[in-house]
């Protein structure tokens, strides 16, 4: 049976999991409709998720429509999870992207939207909540094609919106008016289909339309509006015809090897690590053995793939399937499965985040159990980007948002028993070489303790370039493992410069290197002390590399958010000096009606601060969008991050934490 991986995508509060339910109820895998107020949904399994009534984690059921297995991933609304949203879009086939019919198109429908038309993912938008007070489809279609396509066509119309008795009417194919609309937006894409119609207009039947509406839908260049109720029903079967037949099942091959995507990792009820991958292509079964993440390698020992809304065990999965894996005890999120596919998976879609707090036991004795339970959410979602210090006894943490912050200290108290408190949440900076710096060390020179040569050179990369690392000697010159430690240390290093703070855009060329091949006795046995080996380079790498960023220099840089405004006009006057208190800068401004459109810049730490004024600001009647767009030189006093490992610029502090690292005991 073929399968389609749909995602099911909106702005928080939109309806997207009632919207979940009411598919389940309709395929007839559940019998009785779920709730987001009363936590009984069946997406939203975990116990904060219930509580709260909003998706934290991406869920996976199964329903069958037309023959075609339709595994649908439900995930999080929250710009405060947008990460899982990332991983599960490198696995779709196709999506539902939700928007209600009373508040419209809102700041993550944008994001979302631009999103899904970038990754060329193909797309059906749903108008939901057709039936709640206020709602006006109209206007949301027209917000639909004015802010995040003109490609799209309504393939019917709401009568009674607004009311309980609101439903959705599909347009017959002898309308006249439909007829001509879709005929100006396929043809627009369709130079074949335009030929026909000039032709001969009555060669282009309904059925030809309809094809061809399946075909630029499936290559994500038109996007079919639908709309109604999740509560009510109304409008969900035709939903549900549509993705049968606009959608396009995955595609792959059972027999080639292996090729897949983890996507997410949980944890079951023994503490077991749980993978889920998307096969795309070759099939794993149960004692299998599967490389993963270059050199890793593990036996699957168990397999469970989705069928009528639940995961059975099975003996295999195979291309295009959704599978739930076990026994892979060290893969991490992202990794891919035997040969890389080569799809979206594993990229970033959307900004890194910006933010990090400190986190504290409230119970000094919880520090080993809080750095466990923070681990376990590192692996289940990676950009959380989990430091320690050990010298100062703190662990540190990435955050998109404070909601997020909030989700974290109820799930260690609920689920590990660990009660923390937060310290102020800070803006996550970056480092930029501003010069070009070198520096070596020799072999058997003092003060070098380590038995290798590494010399670097640092020099500023282009924007949004990240991290590049070059070899300027002869390529056979040093032993493969050798040259992949110094470049491994090189990326890791880095990810705390000079003030602390992860260095980005800059090239890093080994301008040097010399070992001392492997020596032994006459006896015959190795001498370490006498042969270079990896390690040597992993620890002298540091050392030269800050030497030779010190020598470059580097600039702080502060991340920047992109905003869209939306204030009545009577208070645009009394907007911007909040702006400009917030260190935000207005780029273009104007009316439209009776709102003002501002767009502009804002620094990351200030975010925050201008959504929560904006409500008394506005009289509530404003609306903000903000996302992540550059990094931009810091204004004032360089901020400073306490560093969390070493300081290899300290060359004594450098070489005792080496040595208490190698050895496992205090050194003086």
């Amino acid at each position: 049976m073929k399968a389609l991986n749909l995602g099911i995508l909106a702005h928080v509060d939109a309806g997207k999991t009632s919207l979940t339910e009411r598919l389940l109820l309709d395929a007839g895998v559940i019998d009785e409709l779920g709730s987001v107020d009363d936590g009984s949904t069946r997406t939203d399994s975990l116990t904060l998720e219930r509580q709260r009534g909003i998706t934290i984690r991406s869920a996976v059921v199964s329903f069958v429509v037309a023959g075609v297995t339709v595994n649908l991933i439900d995930t999080p609304g929250h710009p405060d999870f947008i990460a899982e949203v990332e991983r599960a879009l490198g696995v779709l086939d196709g999506a539902v992207l939700v928007v209600s019919a009373v508040e419209g198109v809102q700041a993550q429908t944008r994001v979302l939207a631009r999103t899904l038309h970038r990754l060329g993912i193909p797309t059906l938008i749903f108008v939901n909540k057709v039936d709640r007070a206020g709602a006006d489809p109209d206007r949301v279609l027209r917000q639909i094609a004015d802010r995040l396509t003109p490609d799209v066509v309504a393939l019917g119309r709401v009568e009674a919106a607004g009311t309980p008795a609101a439903r959705w009417l599909p347009f017959e194919p002898d309308d006249l008016a439909h007829r001509g609309r879709l005929l100006d937006l396929l043809t627009a894409h369709d130079d074949t289909l335009l030929a026909a119609y000039v032709a001969d207009e009555q060669a282009v039947t309904p059925a030809r339309l309809g094809a061809a509406l399946a075909t630029w839908t499936a290559q994500a260049r038109v996007y079919p509006i639908h709309a109604g109720s999740a509560i009510t029903g109304a409008g969900v079967d035709d939903l549900i015809a549509a993705v049968a037949e606009l959608l396009p099942a995955a595609e792959g091959d059972d027999d080639v090897p292996l090729s897949g995507t983890v996507f997410k990792v949980e944890r079951g009820p023994a503490g077991e690590k749980i993978a889920y991958a998307r096969i795309v292509a070759g099939t794993v079964r149960v004692r299998d053995r599967i490389r993963y993440r270059r050199d890793h390698e593990a036996k699957v020992t168990g397999v469970d793939v989705y069928d009528g809304g639940e995961a059975m065990s099975a003996d295999s999965a195979g291309a295009g399937q959704i599978a739930r894996l076990y026994g892979l005890t060290d893969i991490r999120v992202g990794d891919p499965l035997g040969d890389p596919p080569d799809r979206h998976a594993g990229r970033h879609h959307f900004s890194p985040p910006t933010l990090e707090t400190v986190v504290m036991p409230v119970r000094a004795a919880d520090r080993p159990a809080l750095h466990a339970a923070l681990a376990q959410l590192a692996e289940q979602d990676p950009l959380i980007n989990l430091r320690q210090d050990d010298l100062r006894q703190e662990i540190a943490v990435s955050l998109y948002g404070e909601v997020q912050k909030e989700v974290i200290q109820a799930t260690l108290a609920d689920e590990y028993s660990v009660p923390v408190t937060f310290r102020e949440t800070t803006t996550v900076c970056v480092e930029r070489p501003v010069g070009v710096g070198a520096a070596v060390e020799w072999i058997g020179r003092e003060p070098n303790p380590f038995l290798g040569t590494v010399g670097l050179r640092v020099e500023p990369g282009p924007l949004g370039s990240g991290v590049e690392f070059r070899l300027g000697i002869e390529l056979g010159s040093m032993p493969l493992a050798f040259l992949k430690a110094i470049e491994e240390t090189v990326r890791e290093t880095l990810r705390q410069g000079l003030r602390g703070w992860e260095v980005i855009d800059c090239v890093v060329t080994l301008t040097h290197g010399g070992y001392w091949a492997r020596q032994s006795h006459s006896h015959g046995v190795f001498d370490k002390s006498m042969s270079s080996t990896a390690g040597d380079f992993r620890n002298l790498t540091p050392l030269v590399l800050m030497a030779a960023l010190a020598r470059a220099g580097t600039r702080i840089h502060e991340p920047v958010h992109r905003f869209r405004l939306e204030v009545p006009a009577d208070l645009f006057g009394a907007v911007l000096p909040v702006l400009a208190g917030l260190d935000a800068v207005p780029r273009t401004s104007a009316l439209r009606g009776m709102t003002y459109l501002i767009e502009g810049e804002v620094p990351a730490g200030r975010v925050h601060a201008l959504e929560q004024r904006l409500p008394s600001l506005t009289r509530g009647e404003g609306s903000l969008e903000a996302e992540f767009d550059h990094y931009r030189p810091v204004r004032g006093p360089e901020p400073g991050r306490p560093r969390w490992d070493h300081d290899p610029l300290n060359r004594k502090e450098y070489l005792l934490a080496v040595a208490r690292r190698v050895t496992g005991r205090p050194q003086r």
